[in-house]
C-alpha cells in the first residue's frame, strides 16, 4: 500500500460559498428583469461560471452577444468577490479543521481540488491555507467534473497514486470525477443525491477519527 493523499472540494465541503454564488447570480437576474430561485440554483452545482451564465440566460429567455455575455460574467464575479472579501473563520463548515488537523498530524498529504478560480483567496480568508500541500483550482484545469482531471492533477502534485487518494465532495459531478479517477469517494451531504459515493456523511461531525484511521 502506497502513501495516502486526501483531496477536498471547496464549495460545500470546506466552506459554504454556494450562497454567495447564488446571491450574485440572483442580483444579475434581477438586473436582467427576472427572478432566479434557489431551486433553479441547484442546476449550478459543480458547473463552470460560463455554463452557469448560459443556463441563467436560458431561464430568463435572454439572448446575448459575446460582449454582453463577457460583461455579465465579469459583473457576477465582482459581486461574488465582494462577498468573499468579508469571509472569516466562522464560515468554515463544522469539524473541517479537526479533520485537517488529524491528517496533518499523521503527515498525510492534502490537496484542494475545486472548480473555483478563487479557491486560494477563500482559503486565505478562512485561514486554512497552511493545511494544503497543493491547490488545484479552476485556473489549472481545462475539463470540468465529472472529468477526473482536477483530481488526477492533485494526485500528481502530491506524488500519490490516484488509487491511494480519498476525495471529499458534495456534488454528483464531483463524486463521479473521483470515481472516474479510481479514487475513494466520500459524499458530504444528502446520501440519496450522492448515492454513487463509496461512503456518505451529512457533514464532517459524523466522521470520527477511527473512520479516518481506517482510510489510512
Amino acid at each position: 500500500m502506497g502513501k495516502k493523499g486526501f483531496v477536498f472540494d471547496l464549495d460545500g465541503v470546506i466552506v459554504d460559498t454556494a450562497k454567495y454564488h447564488y446571491l450574485a447570480w440572483k442580483k444579475l437576474a434581477g438586473e436582467l428583469g427576472f427572478v432566479f430561485t434557489e431551486e433553479q440554483n441547484e442546476l449550478f452545482k459543480g458547473v463552470s461560471r460560463k455554463r452557469c451564465l448560459e443556463i441563467l440566460l436560458e431561464i430568463g429567455n435572454i439572448k446575448a452577444n459575446q460582449e454582453q455575455f463577457d460583461k455579465w460574467m465579469k459583473e457576477k464575479n465582482e459581486d461574488y468577490l465582494a462577498y468573499i472579501e468579508k469571509m472569516g473563520k466562522s464560515e468554515i463548515l463544522p469539524d473541517v479543521p479537526r479533520v485537517l488537523s488529524f491528517l496533518k498530524n499523521r503527515n498525510v498529504k492534502i490537496a484542494l481540488g475545486s472548480a473555483s478560480k478563487n479557491a486560494r483567496t477563500i482559503l486565505e480568508k478562512v485561514e486554512l491555507l497552511p493545511y494544503f500541500d497543493s491547490i488545484v483550482d479552476g485556473n489549472d484545469v481545462s475539463k470540468a467534473k465529472p472529468d477526473p482531471q482536477v483530481f488526477l492533477i492533485a494526485a500528481k502534485n502530491l506524488h500519490v497514486d490516484p488509487m491511494d487518494c480519498v476525495v471529499f465532495e458534495d456534488a454528483v459531478a464531483g463524486i463521479q470525477a473521483a470515481n472516474n479517477a479510481k479514487m475513494v469517494s466520500i459524499g458530504i451531504g444528502d446520501s440519496d443525491i450522492l448515492n454513487e459515493a463509496k461512503y456518505n456523511f451529512n457533514d464532517f461531525t459524523e466522521i470520527g477519527d477511527d473512520f479516518l484511521e481506517s482510510l489510512l
